[in-house]
């Protein structure tokens, strides 16, 4: 790559550069919270990368910096509370650049106020609302605010507001705005005028991961009558796993009682060092022994054959969950009677 000025570099280059200059064990751990894609092009544009000045270094290290400093004062206070802050660090101009490189990706949810109020007064400023608002407010909440929510909603809304939310898809911002000035709120100054991309499977799921399990049980009994397909959808996401750190040893234990050895050596095989150590640390020497020797010599293994496996083990906790044999530790209020 030849030398670039940092004003010319394109965002991929400065990516690749900001990789880099991170190193190898850093890198790794930000290319495990990005698209296939994205890492594609960071990868090709590191390959691509012969030679950069440590002034270039230097620049695209502050840019990160400044990038960094703002979408934490975006999170604390919003979009003026970072202006404010970053005009006094970095000065007027060098702040509104900074700002400005945000906007086109930045993302700041609508109902701001509404997600700094108590979740018991929220129900109550929502609870009478039609199931499909109260839908798409949840959908812009935390999972442990929504959870909350839900779980207090009377039981035939419960499963009727989670179905909702896992089939919406986009919404319009005009309606959003509709809403907010109904509910007396605020719009935020970027609410992005193309589809407001919102709920979803994946957001219903971390709603349902949160809230107790009696609620949790009523919703997808439900789900299963009215919506089968749906319901097989999001129980297949609702416990990955990796989540096996969620049980103690004791359930640990109980839970590989039930597991084929050699289903437990392939799902092993792309699991992280923590989920590895979990499993190990619960067999007895000789079988953790055997285990491991079993991933060593297997050799390379379809990633389908890994996720399969590893599903047969996520089937085996939930069964032992249903029949209360061990208990998900978990955020919703789940009671452990002694």
């Amino acid at each position: 790559m030849a030398q670039h000025n940092d004003n010319t570099l394109s965002g991929v280059q400065k990516g690749a550069i900001l990789l880099i200059t991170l190193g190898p064990e850093r890198s790794a751990m930000i290319f495990q919270h990005l698209k296939e894609e994205e890492i594609e092009d960071l990868t090709l544009e590191i390959a691509n990368t012969r030679s950069v000045t440590p002034q270039v270094k230097e620049q695209v290290m502050e840019e990160f910096y400044q990038v960094c400093l703002a979408q934490q004062y975006i999170a604390e206070g919003g979009i003026g509370y970072a202006k404010e802050l970053l005009e006094k660090a970095l000065g007027e101009q060098k702040a509104n650049d900074v700002i400005g490189k945000l906007t086109a990706s930045l993302q700041v949810k609508p109902f701001e106020f509404i997600r700094k109020t108590e979740a018991s007064q929220l129900l109550n400023f929502i609870q009478d609302e039609h199931p499909q608002t109260i839908a798409l407010i949840l959908s812009y909440l935390n999972a442990s605010q929504a959870a909350m929510i839900v779980s207090a909603l009377a039981p035939d809304r419960q499963a009727d507001v989670a179905k909702r939310i896992a089939l919406m898809d986009r919404t319009s911002p005009d309606v959003v705005k509709e809403v907010e000035r109904i509910l007396e709120t605020k719009l935020s100054s970027l609410v992005n005028q193309d589809y407001t991309v919102i709920g979803g499977v994946d957001s219903v799921v971390e709603i349902l991961n949160t809230v107790d399990r009696s609620t949790e049980k009523h919703i997808m009994e439900t789900l299963e009558i009215d919506e089968p397909e749906l319901a097989d959808e999001i129980r297949k996401k609702m416990f990955v796993f990796e989540d096996i750190l969620l049980l103690d040893d004791r359930a640990i234990q109980r839970v590989l009682r039930d597991v084929d050895n050699g289903d437990l050596a392939i799902a092993l095989k792309s699991a992280n060092e923590e989920v590895q150590n979990a499993i190990f640390n619960n067999l007895s020497k000789r079988l953790a022994v055997m285990i491991k020797e079993d991933m060593e010599f297997m050799g390379p293994v379809r990633m389908k054959d890994v996720e399969e496996a590893q599903q047969k083990i996520v089937n085996v906790i939930r069964r032992l969950e249903d029949s209360a044999e061990i208990v998900i530790s978990r955020g919703g209020g789940d009671e452990i009677i002694v």
